[in-house]
């Protein structure tokens, strides 16, 4: 043998000799651990090391230099901080060393950090939350995990997503990191599903041989709640009402399945209640700047090993989701996948390989020849004004419709009260047509009162009662502007029997025969829906053709009659005033012209028609003023022919006041009201201004004939 072999042996047997009666000591050692950063010094064998600790300072942390008798070395035990205080914010973890040991406990300090940040403020800051999801990372990279350990990961993303924290950064980590961790947890049974608000998790191990479908069906009554989440070894190809998600994988996808650890392969679906991973620039202001909506929950199903594309025919997934908003008839709904390569590698929703197949009002079926994450997108492109606007709008007409409602009670009351008022046709029209309104506006302040029962029967009723109201109001109206026509332009002498009798039968037979119709035809007609921007439910009718056709097509025709009288009332009034005497009192009467008019249009609901027409830019201030002259109209029935109106003042002075403000020259009456037999009171009654120089025009009226004839 070679004399520097020979040499090199027994240097090595010497030092094997010197560590046997010496052992080495332990190397000096930096450790960052849970409890904050530790330098240990070199230390000899079962020599112990005793730190202070970080917090609290009055503490003391250890570590024993261990000696291992079977071959004298020397290594670092664990080191004890039991009496040492773990970390007190997220931005402490960054310095953090993630081993397979300690994993656990970082997730547990984690979750407690977690709330107790959320606790103090509603969202995670940009910083922390990397923190979070990059510490998250790296437990599921150096561990196995268990179902404890991914149950932890799962509440810790649940909590961040309901706080509101803004996702859109680290979306794609989180969906990621929640896909390797589904595909790499370790779980006895052939099946696992980790629930938490807003998010469910789950596994199922399959055998390629005998696989017959998959099913995966998730429950979700609100994002602050555990969905329920079932599982089915088998297609389901019909949907299931009551779940808000399905997703189902046909029996011919068992090519995709590659054999795995004990030839079986992981199959995992997702379902998230929020869409805050899920953040698209075409969605993310879909009320103001966009015309996309998402409409649904998102779920998604996965193949570990494999990349599912191109499927046909019948090896398309089958995917049916419900509803956030219930669907009209002209809405179009999209499905949707989120592709990961969209927006600069940040993803965004894509409607490619995926066949929409509208099932209901309230769900969708989705063929896609892929496996992601799918979900609804629908368009609101039609939606006039934004969510805020849309709030505060209904705001306005519950408080409008509100102060109608007392102010139509007031007119009511004083017009049935007093037998004077109502002695001529004009009264009595009125009466009716603040009856009706009366009537449209108490339904509709009860009904989302009335809807929150959830009978269905109520609901139709309720529905049915509404539009009753809502026709018989505008019947109304235009049986006004037949009944001016009549007095003022068509004047004739001809003895018309049971005329208010007549009117009646229109005004409140003719909504009974439409209303009656749609009930025979589809009772299903009317029901529960939602209004855009809404948050409660509201009886009213579904289907657009009964909209158009009872509604829409009706109050169209009404406002067409109305304006063309009040066109021909104006031309006349005008006429009128061409004929006067230029006197100092011709601003006053230019005053009360004016008055008549808008009273006029208050009587006529010639303000419906800025619903009707397209302004533009200025479509948001219009529906501002639709909403507030519409939801007032009441009031303004009021104002002009009840507070108004001089002979209705009197009346109150006469029974309803005392003292100096009662009125009892009860023979001045009939110098002003005078009873229904001049034209120039019929006007006067109806216009609740002063036009005596009507009279001129004609010394008969329709109301006049009648009078005598009863």
């Amino acid at each position: 043998m070679p004399l520097n072999e020979t040499g090199s042996d027994v240097i090595q047997t010497t030092a094997l000799i010197l560590n046997q009666i010496y052992p080495q000591n332990c190397i000096e050692d930096l450790t960052k651990t849970l409890y904050g950063n530790y330098f240990w010094p070199e230390s000899t064998a079962q020599q112990t090391q005793i730190m202070e600790c970080q917090k609290p300072s009055s503490q003391r942390a250890s570590r024993l230099c261990k000696l291992h008798l079977e071959n004298d070395t020397t290594s670092w035990a664990q080191p004890d901080m039991k009496n040492c205080s773990p970390l007190s914010s997220i931005s402490d973890l960054e310095n953090l060393n993630v081993t397979t040991e300690n994993a656990a406990e970082v997730v547990d300090v984690i979750q407690a950090l977690v709330n107790t940040t959320l606790s103090n403020a509603t969202q995670l800051p940009p910083s922390e939350l990397n923190t979070v999801v990059e510490k998250l990372n790296q437990v599921v990279n150096v561990t196995t995990v268990t179902p404890a350990l991914g149950d932890s990961i799962v509440h810790v993303f649940s909590d961040i997503l309901i706080s509101g924290t803004d996702m859109a950064p680290v979306a794609v980590s989180v969906l990621n990191l929640t896909d390797k961790m589904g595909n790499k947890m370790d779980f006895p049974n052939e099946s696992l599903s980790l629930t938490a608000p807003s998010v469910a998790l789950s596994m199922i191990d399959v055998n390629r041989e005998g696989f017959n479908g998959l099913t995966f069906r998730v429950v979700s009554k609100s994002s602050i709640q555990n969905p329920n989440v079932l599982i089915n070894q088998s297609y389901e190809g019909k949907p299931i009402s009551e779940a808000n998600a399905t997703i189902s994988l046909p029996s011919t996808l068992y090519n995709f399945l590659s054999p795995g650890q004990r030839n079986k392969t992981r199959v995992q679906f997702q379902f998230y209640g929020t869409q805050d991973l899920f953040q698209d620039p075409q969605t993310a202001n879909a009320t103001s700047h966009s015309n996309l909506m998402l409409n649904s929950y998102i779920v998604s199903a996965s193949i570990n090993g494999s990349q599912v594309s191109n499927l046909i025919n019948d090896e398309r997934v089958v995917i049916t989701l419900r509803h956030h908003k219930a669907k009209q008839d002209d809405d179009n709904v999209q499905c949707v996948f989120w592709d990961f390569q969209k927006n600069g590698g940040r993803g965004g929703w894509s409607n490619v390989g995926c066949e929409t197949r509208p099932l209901s009002p309230y769900q969708t079926i989705c063929l896609c020849e892929h496996l992601t994450h799918f979900a609804l997108l629908l368009d609101v492109s039609r939606a006039p004004i934004s969510e805020a606007d849309s709030h505060i709008l209904t705001v306005i007409s519950y408080i409008g419709c509100g102060i109608s409602a007392i102010f139509l009670g007031i007119t009511l009351l004083t017009y049935l009260a007093f037998e004077k008022l109502r002695r001529d046709y004009p009264s009595k029209i009125l009466i009716n047509l603040s009856a009706a309104l009366l009537g449209l506006t108490l339904l509709f302040l009860l009904d989302s009162w009335l809807s929150s029962f959830s009978d269905y029967s109520l609901c139709i009723v309720t529905a049915a009662a509404l539009h009753y109201f809502l026709l018989a109001s505008f019947t109304w109206m235009a049986l006004e502007a037949v009944h001016m026509y009549f007095a003022l332009v068509k004047v004739f002498n001809t003895y018309v029997p049971a005329y208010i009798l007549k009117f009646c039968a229109v005004g409140w037979g003719v909504p009974l025969v439409i209303v009656s119709l749609v009930l025979a035809i589809n009772k299903n007609a009317y029901g529960n829906i939602q209004p855009p921007a809404a948050d409660n439910q509201f009886c009213w009718m579904k289907p657009n053709a009964y909209f158009y056709v009872t509604v829409v097509a009706f109050i169209l025709l009404v406002l067409l009659c109305n304006v063309s009288v009040f066109v021909v009332v104006l031309r006349q009034i005008r006429k009128m005033s061409a004929k006067k005497r230029v006197s100092s009192t011709s601003s006053r009467s230019a005053m009360k012209d004016l008055r008549a008019v808008a009273s006029l249009t208050v009587l006529l609901g010639l303000t419906w028609v800025i619903g009707l027409v397209p302004f533009g830019q200025a479509r948001e201030t219009m529906m501002y003023l639709f909403t507030i002259f519409n939801s007032l109209q009441g009031f303004f029935v009021f104002l002009f022919h009840c507070l108004m109106k001089e002979n209705v003042q009197k009346q109150w002075r006469m029974y309803l006041c005392c003292g100096a403000l009662r009125f009892t020259k009860r023979s001045d009456w009939s110098a002003t009201a005078g009873g229904p037999g001049r034209k120039g009171n019929l006007i006067n009654s109806s216009f609740s201004v002063n036009t005596s120089s009507l009279t001129n025009t004609s010394k008969t009226d329709i109301s006049t004939e009648n009078h005598k004839g009863s």
